[in-house]
C-alpha cells in the first residue's frame, strides 16, 4: 500500500500567490470610513454614532460632548480646546500629535485607547480609567510613554502610580482570584508563574518601590541598620543591657557604611558591603531616573 492511500486524501490550505498558506486578501472585509478633514465643531454634540472615523486636523473651543460614541476613530492632528467631554465611548481610539488643552473628561470609557504625542490633562488618570485591572494598567502605560514623548514630568510619574498599582492587583489576581477570566487565562502552571511573578514584584514594591521610590530604599536601609545592630548586640554584647542596645543602633550606620572595620568574621563583612554596593546602586538608578524625565 502507497503512502498516498494509506494516509488518504490530504487537503492543504489553499496559499496565497506570495506561498505564505494565509488567508488571501479578498477575505479580509472591507472597511468603510468616513474621514473628517479642516473642519471644526461650533455646536454642543450629544447622543450621536461617530464611531469609525477618520478626524484629520478638525477643531473646536469650548463644545460640549455628551454621550458621544467616538469608538475606533482616529485624531490626528486634531485640536480640541477647552471641550467638555462626558460620557463618551472612546474604546479603541488613536490619539495622534493631537491636543485637548484645557479639555475635562468625565465618565468617558477609554479602554483599548493608544496616546501618542498628544496633550492632554493628566486628571484623566483619575477619573477615566477602566474598571478592569488589566485594561487600566494598559491605559495608564501608554499614557506614560505619551508624556515621556512630550517631557511631562509630573504627568509621567503619576502614570507610573497608577500603572504600577494596577499591575499589583493585576498580578494579585492572576494566582488567587476565583473570577473566570484569570482561571481561564491563568490555568495550571500558568497559575504557579503568575505567583512567582507577584511575588517579585512584591518584594520590588516594598525594597525600593520597583525604582520609584527612595523613600521605601531609606526604609529598607534603616531596617538594615537595624537588622545589623540586632545581631551585633545578639552576637557580641549583652542582649540584656539597654546601653547595649543603643550602642550597637548608634555604631550600626558606621559599619553599614564601611566608615567604621567590625570585628566580624570575613563573610559577614563582605555580605554588609555587598548589601551597601546594592542600596548604592538602587538609589543611582532612581536618580538616573528622575532626571532623565526632566
Amino acid at each position: 500500500m502507497s503512502l498516498r492511500s494509506a494516509l488518504g486524501t490530504v487537503r492543504l490550505p489553499r496559499r496565497d500567490h506570495h506561498g505564505s498558506g494565509q488567508a488571501p486578501a479578498s477575505a479580509l472585509k472591507p472597511l468603510k470610513r468616513t474621514v473628517e478633514t479642516d473642519k471644526e465643531w461650533v455646536d454642543d454634540v450629544s447622543d450621536v454614532v461617530l464611531s469609525n472615523r477618520i478626524f484629520e486636523r478638525v477643531s473646536a473651543k469650548k463644545v460640549r460632548f455628551e454621550n458621544v460614541d467616538f469608538r475606533y476613530c482616529v485624531f490626528d492632528g486634531c485640536y480640541l480646546r477647552l471641550c467638555a467631554f462626558d460620557s463618551c465611548d472612546f474604546t479603541g481610539c488613536r490619539f495622534v500629535g493631537s491636543s485637548f488643552h484645557g479639555s475635562t473628561f468625565s465618565g468617558c470609557k477609554f479602554d483599548y485607547a493608544l496616546f501618542e504625542r498628544t496633550l492632554i490633562d493628566s486628571d484623566i488618570l483619575d477619573n477615566c480609567c477602566p474598571p478592569f485591572e488589566n485594561l487600566k494598567l494598559w491605559f495608564a502605560r501608554t499614557l506614560r510613554t505619551n508624556y515621556e514623548a512630550l517631557g511631562d514630568r509630573d504627568a509621567v510619574n503619576k502614570a507610573i502610580l497608577v500603572e504600577l498599582h494596577a499591575t499589583r492587583v493585576h498580578l494579585s489576581k492572576a494566582w488567587r482570584s476565583n473570577e473566570s477570566y484569570y482561571r481561564q487565562k491563568y490555568a495550571g502552571t500558568a497559575r504557579l508563574k503568575a505567583f512567582f511573578t507577584w511575588l517579585r514584584f512584591v518584594v520590588s514594591d516594598v525594597i525600593w518601590g520597583n525604582g520609584e521610590s527612595a523613600s521605601h530604599l531609606i526604609r529598607t536601609a534603616l531596617a538594615l541598620v537595624v537588622l545589623l545592630a540586632s545581631l551585633d548586640t545578639l552576637l557580641t554584647r549583652n542582649p540584656v543591657l539597654v546601653k547595649d542596645w543603643i550602642s550597637a543602633l548608634a555604631d550600626a550606620p558606621q559599619v553599614f557604611l564601611g566608615t567604621t572595620a567590625p570585628s566580624y568574621p570575613g563573610l559577614i563583612v563582605a555580605a554588609i558591603a555587598l548589601t551597601r554596593y546594592v542600596i548604592l546602586g538602587l538609589f543611582v538608578s532612581i536618580l538616573v531616573r528622575r532626571f532623565a524625565r526632566r
